[in-house]
C-alpha cells in the first residue's frame, strides 16, 4: 500500500501528540509533500503562527494557535488547504485532474 501511495503525489495532514524521541516536543498538526518539492521552506501557508520545520520536513500548526482560535475548524482547515495548495503548486501538480 505505501508503494502505491507514494508512487505519485502525496500530501498528508494529520496531528501528533508531541513527546518521545521526535524534536517536536508539543502537540501539533502537521502536513508534508512526497516528493517534496522544492520551497516547502519558503511557502506561506495559513494561519499565523503555522510554520516549516526544517528538521522533520513538515509544516507544523502548535495544537495551541488551533484551540485558542475563534473558529477553530476554519483555523485548521486554513491550514490543511494551505498546505496543499502550497504543495500542489510548488509540486506542479495536475491539480485539475486532483480536484473534482
Amino acid at each position: 500500500m505505501t508503494r502505491e501511495a507514494y508512487s505519485h503525489e502525496c500530501i498528508s495532514v494529520g496531528w501528533w501528540p508531541g513527546g518521545g524521541f521526535s524534536p517536536i516536543q508539543e502537540p501539533a498538526f502537521y502536513a508534508y509533500a512526497y516528493p517534496e518539492p522544492p520551497g516547502c521552506p519558503d511557502a506561506v501557508i495559513a494561519p499565523a503562527g503555522a510554520g516549516y520545520d526544517l528538521r522533520m520536513h513538515e509544516w507544523l500548526l502548535p495544537y495551541e494557535a488551533v484551540r485558542r482560535a475563534a473558529d477553530q475548524d476554519a483555523t485548521l482547515l486554513a491550514f490543511a488547504q494551505s498546505t496543499y495548495e502550497a504543495a500542489a503548486n510548488l509540486g506542479g501538480w495536475e491539480r485539475t485532474r486532483l480536484e473534482r
